[in-house]
């Protein structure tokens, strides 16, 4: 199994931050000293394919990947905040390993739980285009002009572009395959005090994954965040970090 790329720093509660797939580990960059400073010991990774952690060579599976790394750094019980496809694969950990996650927190999560919405359809063909195409400029601004909000400034989608361009480079370069899946993954085992953030301005289709994860996780609870698109930590972080904060200390 892989040993993802990763930082850890501070002392206190653990924490993990799980990166969306537009991203990789930097895009906790905003929020990486202020969780150090609160009081939390804190780890971000990159997923196989993403950032510095190579791609994968054959079947993977990211949660299985993450608590491989945190038990090689000796990280029992932590708290996760995932964002996204980050989310996906936080609130899958948090059903395989129950015991592990004291507090879980989705930002715009991910899931297989509704069908597909029509301005997702319209995204996902519009990138298959473009990959056929290996147009990786326009790859770039496509993802960037969908997963930013309005608020995101214009050095923030400069970043997410840099980010997201390494991703397009490294899963050209090599075939990567899709993440396997585990038939044994049930929210209802989810016993992690969680939140689920939405944000108003994100596709439909995360909208409503919001609604549904929150129905469905036992014991959730659901934040809609009007001015926020899909990555709220990045499109305004002086708004999200304050909900993290007292989430995550309360």
């Amino acid at each position: 199994m892989t040993l993802l790329s990763h930082d850890t720093a501070g002392d206190g509660p653990d924490v993990a931050l799980f990166h969306s797939s537009v991203c990789d580990r930097r895009m906790w960059d905003p929020q990486w000293q202020t969780l150090i400073d609160a009081g939390f010991r804190v780890t971000r990774f990159d997923f196989q394919g993403f950032g510095e952690t190579p791609v994968p060579t054959g079947p993977w599976n990211a949660s299985e990947d993450v608590i491989a790394l945190l038990d090689s750094l000796g990280i029992g019980r932590f708290h996760a905040v995932g964002a996204s496809f980050g989310g996906r694969v936080a609130h899958q950990l948090a059903a395989r390993w129950p015991d592990r996650v004291e507090k879980l927190l989705l930002l715009c999560s991910a899931a297989a739980v509704i069908d597909s919405t029509p301005d997702l359809d319209a995204f996902d063909e519009r990138e298959e285009e473009l990959v056929e195409q290996a147009d990786i400029d326009a790859l770039v601004a496509l993802n960037v002009d969908t997963w930013l909000g309005p608020e995101a400034s214009a050095e923030m989608r400069e970043f997410v572009g840099a980010m997201q361009r390494r991703a397009f480079e490294v899963q050209f370069a090599d075939e990567v395959d899709a993440p396997s899946t585990k038939p044994e993954f049930d929210l209802a085992d989810i016993t992690a005090e969680t939140l689920v953030v939405q944000g108003a301005k994100d596709l439909e289709f995360f909208v409503k994954t919001a609604r549904v994860l929150a129905g469905e996780i036992p014991g959730a609870r659901l934040v809609e965040l009007d001015w926020a698109g899909h990555l709220p930590t990045l499109e305004n972080p002086a708004k999200t970090e304050p909900l993290i904060l007292d989430f995550l200390k309360a």
